[in-house]
């Protein structure tokens, strides 16, 4: 006889009557909790340990709280929300009176001409720091201005006030200035034409770190190494056909034919190669700009000069500024730190180069001063950036004449 037929055990159609019925019996027990603004919710255990873990209550204590509070509302149909978080005051004493004990998630809606999202003072105290302003003091401006919207009861916001919010609280505690470069960014949240950053410098200068850290204050997506570039032409250019690329920028006139561009052929092997890589810089610039896509770009092939920027003015911001380090021992400490990060690279290979090194800096310093190209020395890359920001800015308000009283 089929066991599954004798009655000694339910068919799998069966089991699965019996479990629907079982979670649908567990759904209607369970309590439900009224929030303040008469939102209903089941009370859940889980989200109560994690609420609690969250305000810094030990697993232990969190879970034993939770399970202890179900026990008590059990059998109720529903629970005000005041009366669970006095019931869990009582569980875990006078330490808890002064912080929600189930916190929720900001509910204050930012409504703009494409809809609306969650307040999120982490979202806006990334946009904050577009104003050149440091991450502690951007996320403490965010946090303000989330808690006066709290202590007002807003359940909702335009983005144009927000904006007014974060233009106020900047002007308050860091002046007109900085404010005002706030908003200069803001406008460029969509560009008519994209802006593009060029970061130059010779090698182990730290000009990726700095381009890493100013996209991310300015919250540009698209960033890119002429390095990057170098490599997918390496793919498909050989050595025996181009060999330029396939040498490190300060090894190339070991590689290469003197060219006669420049007396002292470490310049005239490095020239080589960034002749070669600036037609696919050209390239990745000429994409950017057919996106409307702002773009930070880095490398020791960004030349001044070598790029006519001029061609693209009509079509995109562009700033180009030169990145340094001018103290020759920092550079051999960058090295010997760079490389205990980097292990694929070594150490001592950069420290017994540092003299080509030295002299591609020197010549790129130059050129920087002749094409009137800022140099930033990278002392601090969280200093650096934020040079680079104000500079940026500042130009765009310049170059775009923008009149604040009417962009609030």
């Amino acid at each position: 006889m089929d066991p599954e037929s004798d009655g000694s055990a339910p068919d799998a159609s069966r089991r699965e009557d019996v479990r629907a019925s079982s979670d649908s019996e567990e759904l209607e027990q369970r309590v439900l909790v009224v929030e303040e603004s008469g939102v209903v919710r089941p009370y859940m255990r889980g989200i109560m340990v994690h609420a609690l873990m969250a305000r810094g209550v030990s697993f232990d204590d969190a879970y034993s709280t939770a399970q202890t509070v179900g026990d008590r509302i059990q059998g109720r149909g529903s629970v005000e929300r005041v009366e669970l978080s006095k019931i869990v005051r009582e569980i875990l004493g006078d330490e808890s009176e002064n912080e929600p004990p189930i916190p929720l998630p900001t509910t204050i809606k930012v409504v703009g001409n494409r809809g609306s999202t969650h307040f999120s003072k982490g979202t806006l105290s990334q946009s904050l720091l577009a104003a050149s302003v440091g991450p502690d003091d951007a996320f403490e401006v965010a946090r303000q201005i989330e808690t006066g919207l709290i202590l007002q009861g807003r359940e909702e916001v335009t983005q144009a006030e927000l904006r007014r919010l974060a233009f106020d609280a900047l002007l308050n505690r860091f002046g007109e200035r900085v404010a005002e470069r706030y908003l200069v960014w803001r406008e460029f949240e969509e560009p008519d034409k994209p802006v593009i950053i060029l970061l130059g410098g010779t090698a182990g200068v730290g000009k990726t770190s700095l381009a890493l850290a100013v996209a991310q204050r300015l919250g540009v997506n698209r960033m890119l190494s002429t390095d990057s570039i170098r490599h997918i032409m390496r793919i498909m250019l050989s050595a025996d056909l181009v060999p330029a690329i396939h040498v490190s920028s300060f090894d190339a006139y070991r590689e290469l034919p003197a060219l006669g561009h420049e007396d002292d052929p470490v310049i005239d092997g490095f020239l080589s190669q960034a002749t070669t890589v600036s037609v696919g810089v050209r390239a990745m610039l000429d994409r950017a700009i057919e996106e409307n896509t702002s773009l930070v770009l880095d490398g020791v092939a960004l030349v001044p000069g070598l790029i006519d920027l001029a061609e693209y003015a009509d079509r995109a911001h562009v700033f180009f500024l030169m990145v340094g380090r001018l103290d020759e021992e920092a550079f051999e400490s960058q090295f010997e730190a760079r490389a205990q990060r980097q292990r694929a690279r070594d150490a001592a290979r950069y420290v017994e180069r540092l003299e080509e090194i030295l002299k591609i800096q020197r010549y790129l310093l130059e050129q920087a001063d002749r094409n009137n190209v800022p140099i930033v020395d990278n002392v601090t890359v969280d200093g650096s950036a934020l040079l680079v920001i104000r500079h940026v800015v500042e130009s765009l308000r310049i170059d775009c004449g923008m009149d604040f009283p009417n962009e609030l």
